[in-house]
């Protein structure tokens, strides 16, 4: 078993343990059993924020050199957000790209992505519309919004 793979079982048996730690992270797992290196991750939408209620498919590529280099994390389920590209799912966020370090898990990554949710960064946008919302202080209109496209797309 290559390293990669060690890290990953490694892993994958701490978001076991803590799993009823972190409820915003509604599942973490690999695609199927024959492949660590396909994962994928449901993000719950966390109460008082316009996500609430939502739930977010996430997928996870993870590249051979991992954890040096950093998985490949992108939104399968639409989403409205500053920091999260409509149509690709790719998400802006230091840690995916420049700020990586082998420290971080891919349980500490989706954290990471739940709070950016909360927490956008207009200045570095992906979605220039939910963005300019922030800049302009429209702070309803932006929520309105994120909900509109929350039960839109990640309400069951």
């Amino acid at each position: 078993m290559d390293a990669v793979s060690k890290r990953l079982i490694k892993e994958l048996r701490e978001i076991d343990r803590e799993a009823k730690a972190h409820p915003e992270i509604v599942s973490l797992a690999p695609e199927n059993d024959d492949d660590l290196m396909q994962w994928r991750a449901v993000l719950a939408g966390l109460a008082d924020t316009p996500y609430e209620g939502g739930r977010f498919e996430l997928s996870i590529d993870i590249p051979h050199n991992y954890p040096i280099h950093p998985p490949n994390v992108k939104f399968v389920t639409t989403i409205c957000h500053p920091n999260i590209h409509f149509k690709t799912g790719e998400i802006c966020l230091d840690i995916l790209k420049t700020a990586w370090s082998p420290a971080w898990t891919l349980r500490s990554t989706l954290l990471a992505i739940s709070l950016l949710l909360s927490h956008p960064e207009p200045s570095s946008p992906l979605n220039c519309d939910a963005a300019n919302l922030l800049r302009c202080n429209d702070k309803l209109g932006y929520e309105s919004l994120i909900k509109m496209y929350t039960q839109l797309y990640a309400i069951q």
